[in-house]
């Protein structure tokens, strides 16, 4: 097939590129950096430079595709620690760049990644924003097949904890505890996609994806003994205090407040209740894989 990829050569663009390519499929990367060519070049991929934020730019490049891959990203649309940047309204643009772009170039088959918690418009902070995408590409053609693939939480935000781990000694968030939650490695979303592309496409599909299941606990205790750290905590404070930590970090008002919401909905277990109504088949991405991980970054940033 002819596939075209949003998302560069980011965790989950770049396995899944060279999955794709040595499948024998003809993909285009799309990159808004033209620096990304060569390495694009190099996976065996056709590299087109330019903004997801162009719709024009975007129908062209899908134009004579037999499949499209779309992801949104915070960093697509700006920095968390601008103030100014209302991250909602940046999603719903791009949403409906894609939407655009498809009616126009004539792809009929979408593979969208989307999110845990793109059920519901309320209720998880800013996983909002997955919804209301999905909301948007629904509208398309019925001829339009669409995959919604809805990935956990991604152990690699854990990469977020380093520092309050240097500093503090501890994984610190608004939630805690033993009770098990899904997490999940970009790999195993990367081979989520790539067999979905290569399924039938029929009508629209919803696909929950993760690895593993550990609570936050385990976490650290996992995650612990990989850095050499066996007491390693995970502690949950309140979300008052949560939200004034990111605040004091400069972080957007409008995303501290919808993190530390998505946050209280882990800890309240409702984020997760329509993955476990449809839980998948796990990935071959295990904790304990991902804690070698973690420890390689975390070293490197010890020296």
């Amino acid at each position: 097939m002819n596939i075209v990829l949003t998302g560069s050569l980011g965790n989950i663009g770049k396995p899944l590129t060279k999955a794709l390519v040595e499948k024998g499929h003809t993909v285009t990367v799309i990159s808004s950096k033209t620096e990304r060519k060569p390495e694009i070049e190099a996976l065996g991929a056709i590299p087109a430079i330019g903004s997801i934020q162009d719709a024009g730019f975007l129908s062209e490049t899908f134009r004579g595709a037999d499949a499209v891959y779309l992801m949104e990203a915070w960093e697509g649309i700006g920095s968390i620690f601008d103030k100014d940047i209302d991250f909602i309204a940046g999603f719903h643009t791009i949403g409906n760049n894609y939407k655009q772009a498809v009616e126009a170039s004539g792809v009929k088959k979408v593979v969208h990644l989307s999110s845990v918690g793109a059920h519901s418009a309320t209720g998880y902070g800013t996983l909002s924003a997955h919804y209301d995408v999905e909301t948007i590409l629904k509208q398309l053609p019925n001829d339009v097949s669409i995959k919604f693939m809805r990935p956990v939480g991604f152990y690699t935000n854990l990469f977020r904890s380093i520092s309050s781990i240097k500093e503090k000694g501890a994984i610190i968030s608004n939630y805690g505890g033993n009770k098990k939650e899904p997490w999940v490695s970009p790999l195993d979303i990367a081979s989520a996609i790539v067999e979905e592309m290569e399924l039938p496409f029929n009508g629209r599909k919803v696909r929950y994806i993760a690895s593993d299941e550990a609570s936050p606990n385990e976490v650290a205790k996992v995650l612990g003994k990989a850095i050499g750290n066996p007491d390693l905590k995970w502690i949950e404070i309140s979300d008052e205090q949560m939200l004034d930590g990111m605040l004091e970090m400069g972080v957007n008002p409008k995303i501290a407040n919808g993190m530390v919401a998505m946050q209280a909905s882990q800890r309240n277990g409702l984020l997760f209740e329509d993955f476990y109504r449809n839980k998948p088949t796990f990935g071959k991405v295990k904790l304990d894989d991902f804690a070698t991980e973690f420890a390689q970054t975390y070293n490197k940033q010890a020296k």
